[in-house]
């Protein structure tokens, strides 16, 4: 234990030595949640709108009143001609037409359906998928609220009209605030590329320096050197988190629902997991340069595939069948379980075996490895 503690004096001292590396610990990760945060957003509001309306009636522009006051349209063009609006769309100018036809107020009036004509600028997919989606509720709740009730009150009943009415409740997320969706899985990720980036370089460090052939001819255990390697960047990963923690409730107003205490000891462990995976990577790597190289080529796949940028139910299931194998996933599953749902352990009891086994794994390989470099 003696020796072990000598290390890891060793390790702390070197850390915060290193002034190139105390800007990765300490500034880099706060600096990107706050970015990142309020960058990735997958709501898409300020959709340039057209609206080609040539009923000019009073329904015709209270539907044009009731996009614009969504928040998602901005209007661009209000016209009557229709190669006039192809041409706006034709030169990037405009994101969606509305085509309103001739005697859009008389088939209300005359409770027979009213049809109505959406263009969108297909180039974007998603974009377009979600401006459909924005355009319909906005249709939909149109005729539902401002005409049906005034042709209720003139005794009119037209068929188009529901009878009852929809209330949707949105649970963990009530205001649909995509920032509450993402800050746990950002945290996930710049959690993961710290401990990843730093121990990967770790070793092989000691290997660019000269100091690795004196610290093999010492009485040092392998499992010593391991874990004097790996536990103050556990320490430091621990201390991001929670920084990571009071930015998420200072700045984005997130609370945790769940138990802290649950929530750190799923973290202690993830970061063995990660840890483990720098280790390895420096042991078979002879620069940082290459260190680095080989844990940006994991983690691209491990970040991309995790779940935060695309649902993993939407991938393809051979794809869905590589995530179980990827860590990130799992890390970012936990953090909104607990963070946004309140989860208990027993609701997670799968992601922490595999977590736990992943990190066993990975630092036994790491000890395993170590092996080869004073044989």
């Amino acid at each position: 234990m003696k020796v072990l503690f000598f290390i890891l004096e060793k390790e702390f001292r070197q850390i915060f030595r290193n002034k190139a590396m105390l800007p990765i610990i300490f500034v880099i990760p706060v600096v990107q949640l706050m970015i990142l945060s309020f960058a990735v957003d997958y709501e898409i509001k300020n959709l340039k709108l057209t609206v080609v309306d040539a009923d000019r009636g009073v329904y015709s522009r209270k539907l044009t009143e009731k996009f614009t006051a969504s928040g998602y349209f901005h209007l661009l063009e209000y016209t009557s001609d229709n190669e006039e609006a192809a041409n706006l769309m034709h030169g990037w100018k405009t994101d969606v037409i509305l085509v309103i036809p001739n005697g859009f107020d008389k088939d209300l009036m005359n409770d027979e359906v009213p049809l109505v004509q959406l263009r969108m600028d297909a180039v974007d997919g998603t974009k377009a998928g979600m401006a459909a989606g924005y355009s319909q509720a906005i249709i939909r709740d149109f005729i539902f609220e401002l005409v049906g009730e005034e042709m209720i009150s003139m005794n009119k009943q037209p068929e188009f009209l529901y009878k009852g009415e929809v209330i949707p409740i949105n649970y963990y997320n009530p205001y649909m605030n995509y920032k509450v969706y993402m800050v746990p899985g950002i945290l996930a990720i710049l959690v993961t590329m710290v401990g990843a980036f730093l121990s990967s370089m770790n070793i092989v460090r000691e290997k660019e320096l000269g100091t690795i052939e004196q610290i093999n001819v010492t009485p040092i255990a392998r499992y010593q050197f391991i874990l004097g390697k790996t536990i103050p960047f556990w320490v430091i990963g621990l201390f991001e988190f929670s920084i990571g923690l009071v930015v998420a409730r200072l700045v984005f107003d997130i609370h945790v629902e769940g138990s802290l205490f649950v929530l750190y000891f799923f973290t202690s462990i993830y970061l063995f997991l990660i840890l483990g995976f720098g280790l390895l990577i420096s042991t078979v790597t002879a620069t940082q340069q290459q260190a680095m190289f080989i844990s940006w080529f994991f983690l691209v796949i491990f970040l991309l595939m995790g779940g935060l940028f695309t649902p993993v139910e939407n991938m393809p299931d051979w794809a869905q069948k590589f995530t179980y194998v990827n860590p990130v996933r799992f890390f970012i599953e936990v953090l909104r379980g607990i963070m946004l749902k309140g989860a208990g352990f027993t609701d997670l009891l799968n992601q922490f075996m595999l977590i736990s086994g992943y990190a066993i794994l990975l630092i036994w390989f790491a000890v395993r490895r170590y092996k080869k470099v004073d044989n």
